[in-house]
């Protein structure tokens, strides 16, 4: 079975979304190239920010955190918005962010998710 190892995202400002997901997120920087960038997670997932004029990357991200609540309010300490605080919702529970360019951030925990089960 294959494994997904890197997901490439077009950004408008890479300086911008690059400083977004290391300081919001804990991502740590792989590699940077002048319109490029690799962040890194801690199971060596590699998220690619490339900032190339094309139109912006739409999907939804997902982050599992060891907390989810104590991960919204450490960030939320930390002046980082939310669009809803965790809670259960069509994917699960969870919280949601918003990243720079508009893309919908949830942040998930395993033990939360399986109490708020979806039936």
């Amino acid at each position: 079975m294959a494994r997904l190892d890197h997901l490439a995202l077009t950004v408008a400002d890479l300086a911008a979304t690059r400083e977004w997901y290391t300081s919001v997120l804990g991502l740590e920087v792989e590699f940077e190239a002048d319109s490029a960038a690799g962040l890194k997670d801690e199971g060596d997932f590699t998220l690619i920010l490339i900032e190339d004029g094309q139109p912006l990357s739409r999907c939804n991200l997902y982050f599992q955190v060891q907390d989810v609540e104590a991960a919204h309010k450490e960030m939320s300490a930390r002046g980082i918005s939310f669009i809803h605080p965790p809670q259960s919702n069509g994917w699960g529970y969870g919280a949601g962010l918003v990243d720079p360019d508009g893309r919908f951030v949830g942040l998930w925990d395993e033990l939360s998710m399986q109490a708020h089960e979806i039936t």
